[in-house]
C-alpha cells in the first residue's frame, strides 16, 4: 500500500469559533483546511459574458487534496476519533471525490476506510481514483444499484459487528448536520472577505449541488452573516437528488449547533431561500456535457482553473448559459469551484495495476 504524507497546515481562521464564542464552544474538529480560500475576478470569462465573474477557490483548501471534501471531514473525522472508532464507512459514485478524500485524510489520522460504490459513466478520472482508492488502503465495496450496494453493505456490517469492529457512519459526501458545519463556516468566512472589499456582494452564488451539504451550509452561513446574496444549487446528481425541502431541513438540523444568543434577532430561514436549478445534469450523474466540456477546455487555458466532469464543469456551464440568457440578474456573479487543484494520483505514484483491486471493479478497466 502507498502511504502519503500529509504536508503540515497552517493555522486556520475559523470564523464559526469567533461567532460561537471561541473555539471551546465549537464541535471538535481535526484542521485539514488552509482559510480562508482567496477570492478573485476572472476577467476573461466577465468579458466574454458582458458581466462581472469572481470565484472562490475552494480547489485550494488542502495542499494534498483540496475542494469542498476537507471543509467538511474536520468536524466528521473529529467524532469519529472522539467516539473512539477506528474505522470509518462512507459512499459515493464510482469515481468519487468524497470517498477519495475520506480515505487520505483518515488514513493520516489512523482510521481504516471502507467504501461503498454504486455505478457512474466511467471515465479515465473515474479509473485513476479507484486506483488511488485502493492505493490508500480503501476496502471497496460496490452495487450496480443503489439497493443491491444496500445488501452488499449489511454484509459488511455484520462481519463488523462480529469483528467488534462496526465503521463510523459518514453520510454521501460529508452532508450530514455536523459535516455540513464545514459550509456555515465557509459563509461566514465569505462574508468576512465582502465586508473587507476583497469583492463586491454577488447578486448570484453558483455551486454544486449533489448530496446538498455545501449548499444548505454556505446558505445557512450567509444568512447568519447578513449577506444577501442568493445562492443557487445547480443540480449535478440524479441519486437522490436533494430538494428545496431537504435542504432546508439540513440547515435547519445544523442549526441546532449553533444555539448562541447572537441568533438572537436572525431572520429564520425558509425553503423558498433553497434555489436549484435542475437543467444542466445531462444525462445522468457523471456523464459528460460536451458544452461543458468545451467550456473547462477554455478555463482551463484563458484562466488557469481546473473543473471536473460530473460536478463543476455544469455548475460553471449553468453560470454562462444563465448569465448570456440574462435570468440571474446583471451580477456580480461567484462562482465557487468545490474541486480539488491538486491531482493525488501524482502523489501516490506508481499506482497498482487494476488487477490488485477486488474482480468486480476489473470491468471497468477492459471495457
Amino acid at each position: 500500500m502507498v502511504h502519503a504524507v500529509l504536508p503540515s497546515v497552517a493555522e486556520s481562521t475559523f470564523p464559526l469559533e469567533q461567532w460561537l464564542g471561541g473555539s471551546g464552544a465549537c464541535p471538535a474538529r481535526v484542521r485539514l483546511t488552509q482559510l480562508p480560500t482567496r477570492v478573485h475576478p476572472l476577467p476573461r470569462w466577465s468579458s466574454s459574458l458582458g458581466a462581472e465573474v469572481w470565484v472562490k477557490r475552494d480547489d485550494e483548501t488542502n495542499p494534498l487534496y483540496g475542494g469542498n471534501k476537507p471543509r467538511k471531514l474536520e468536524f466528521l473525522l473529529a467524532d469519529a476519533l472522539r467516539r473512539r472508532y477506528r474505522s470509518v464507512l462512507t459512499f459515493g459514485g464510482l469515481g468519487t471525490h468524497h470517498g477519495l478524500a475520506t480515505a487520505l485524510f483518515a488514513s493520516q489520522l489512523g482510521l481504516k476506510t471502507t467504501v461503498g460504490l454504486v455505478f457512474q459513466p466511467v471515465t479515465p478520472a473515474v479509473r485513476e481514483n479507484l486506483l488511488c482508492l485502493h492505493a490508500l488502503g480503501a476496502k471497496l465495496l460496490y452495487g450496480q444499484s443503489v439497493t443491491r450496494l444496500g445488501v452488499v453493505t449489511v454484509r459488511e456490517l455484520v462481519g463488523s459487528f462480529f469483528r467488534h469492529d462496526l465503521p463510523y457512519m459518514i453520510s454521501t459526501g460529508g452532508s450530514s448536520p455536523l459535516g455540513t458545519l464545514g459550509y456555515v463556516n465557509a459563509g461566514l468566512e465569505f462574508a468576512e472577505q465582502v465586508r473587507r472589499g476583497e469583492l463586491p456582494t454577488p447578486e448570484v452564488i453558483f455551486v454544486p449541488l449533489g448530496s446538498g451539504g455545501t449548499v444548505a451550509g454556505l446558505t445557512l452561513g450567509l444568512r447568519l452573516a447578513g449577506v444577501g446574496s442568493k445562492v443557487l444549487g445547480v443540480l449535478v446528481t440524479d441519486i437522490f437528488p436533494p430538494t428545496a425541502r431537504s435542504l432546508f431541513r439540513l440547515a435547519r438540523k445544523t442549526a441546532r449547533y449553533l444555539v448562541t444568543p447572537r441568533l438572537v434577532g436572525s431572520a429564520p430561514l425558509q425553503e423558498s431561500d433553497f434555489a436549484i436549478e435542475p437543467g444542466y445534469l445531462g444525462k445522468s450523474y457523471g456523464a459528460p456535457i460536451a458544452e461543458a466540456e468545451r467550456l473547462t477546455a477554455w478555463l482551463r487555458e484563458e484562466e488557469g482553473i481546473e473543473l471536473d466532469t460530473t460536478y463543476t464543469a455544469k455548475t460553471a456551464y449553468a453560470l454562462q448559459c444563465g448569465v448570456r440568457e440574462g435570468r440571474w440578474g446583471r451580477g456580480p456573479f461567484l462562482f465557487w469551484l468545490t474541486f480539488s487543484s491538486v491531482r493525488l494520483a501524482k502523489q501516490l505514484e506508481p499506482l497498482p495495476d487494476f488487477h490488485e483491486l477486488p474482480r468486480v471493479f476489473h470491468r471497468f478497466f477492459s471495457e
